[in-house]
């Protein structure tokens, strides 16, 4: 097993924040000196079908675990997916089919092992156990958790306040992902800093259970696109886990300059200390940040897929872009009208998610035809084929039917 101080150096590396450290710092040091893997738990809702790189946060720091020698228990939800984690939600979630819960559970898996080592992970199924929790055992828990505890979470306590809502089910869900720690026994958890109220209060359910306490570790919350929200496919701004890698490669090219250091800190293998060489290369111009971009973009595609794919994507790109060619291959959308209303054609052609942002797009300049960019919101076209640019990064045929 590897020594403590490597151990450490990795482990925390670019983590938000670690309750306890001591405890955690303990538990490596016995882990080694009795070589036995620490038992990691992570949790997932299979609440969607699809991950982006925001979720692989985690997934990356679980790898490091692992490859320092320990033992990865991934709990899939798929009881607690049947209520919704609450989490940074200003409304209750829609409950799922047990028959999306059992698709999404397997094509998480598929994307999960993109990352994790099969070897040194054990799959759970929440609802193993938490279907056989008795009715009296449910009590005995929420009787540990007080109203005002839960009232407490941020989200809550929007909820609370601006009088929306807040579900009797929805104040289970802590409780039962709680649980989960008491079951597996787990040493460590690593969640999102969004998770703390639940990854504590695991601690709090092995106290009880009179299990040593779980240290916990948070990785912070990677903004998407925009740099701005967090990465998620709800706000448009996420890049798929699955995406090709010319998509990808394309996406985190968009990305601005100063959000890159992030992206390279939690999405790559680089440390903090090259990290660092390399923003003070920035700084003093002799690294361009375009080349610095195209390396980082190159490290994401290399990891999800290969270094010979990643080659491909970069030639592509630098094509494209560079000498101002359209790509290999677009998607078609036909167009019967001899006018076009650019607002209702974006949203038409899946390249706006509204009308309202396909406005704030051509107010931007952001849209092209033929690569004259539009000004109009509506526009005369007698054409019979017109490629059409979405920002830095889409493009649609506009064909005449």
């Amino acid at each position: 097993m590897i020594d403590l101080d490597t151990q450490l150096a990795r482990l925390t590396d670019n983590v938000a924040e670690i309750v306890p450290l001591d405890a955690f710092k303990a538990k490596l040091a016995q882990s080694i000196e009795t070589q036995t893997p620490l038992r990691v738990k992570f949790g997932a809702d299979p609440s969607r079908p699809d991950l982006h790189l925001g979720h692989t946060v985690v997934l990356r720091k679980l790898r490091q675990f692992q490859d320092c020698g320990h033992h990865v228990d991934f709990i899939i939800g798929d009881f607690t997916a049947s209520i919704g984690d609450p989490t940074g939600r200003n409304k209750t979630r829609p409950p799922l089919t047990a028959e999306a819960i059992a698709e999404y559970s397997k094509t998480y898996q598929d994307q999960v092992f993109r990352i994790l080592d099969p070897a040194k992970t054990t799959v759970h199924y929440n609802s193993h156990w938490l279907g056989a929790l008795s009715q009296t055992d449910l009590i005995r828990w929420l009787s540990t958790v007080t109203v005002q505890q839960l009232l407490a979470r941020d989200d809550f306590t929007k909820r609370y306040h601006s009088q929306v809502p807040i579900h009797l089910h929805e104040c289970l869900y802590p409780v039962l992902q709680a649980y989960d720690s008491v079951h597996v026994r787990a040493d460590i958890e690593c969640g999102g800093t969004d998770q703390k109220f639940n990854l504590l209060l695991a601690r709090d359910f092995q106290k009880t259970a009179d299990q040593p306490q779980q240290a916990v570790l948070m990785m912070p919350i990677l903004e998407g696109l925009d740099g701005e929200k967090k990465m998620s496919k709800s706000f448009g701004n996420a890049i798929g886990i699955t995406d090709s890698p010319a998509d990808m490669f394309g996406k985190v090219m968009s990305i601005a300059d100063p959000l890159m250091f992030r992206y390279y800190a939690l999405l790559t293998d680089w440390d903090s200390p090259r990290i660092e060489a390399l923003c003070q290369a920035i700084e003093s111009e002799t690294t361009h940040p375009m080349t610095a971009k195209k390396q980082l973009a190159h490290c994401i595609v290399s990891e999800r897929y290969d270094a010979a794919e990643a080659d491909v994507a970069q030639a592509q790109f630098e094509r494209q872009f560079s000498n101002n060619e359209y790509p290999d291959s677009m998607p078609d959308h036909p167009h019967a009208s001899a006018t076009v209303h650019w607002p209702s054609v974006l949203v038409e052609a899946a390249m706006a998610p509204s009308k309202k942002e396909a406005r704030r797009l051509l107010d931007q300049g952001a849209i092209k035809l033929n690569r004259v960019v539009q000004t109009e919101a509506e526009i005369v076209w007698d054409q019979q084929t017109s490629v059409v640019q979405v920002g830095k990064r889409k493009f649609f045929r506009l064909i005449a039917e």
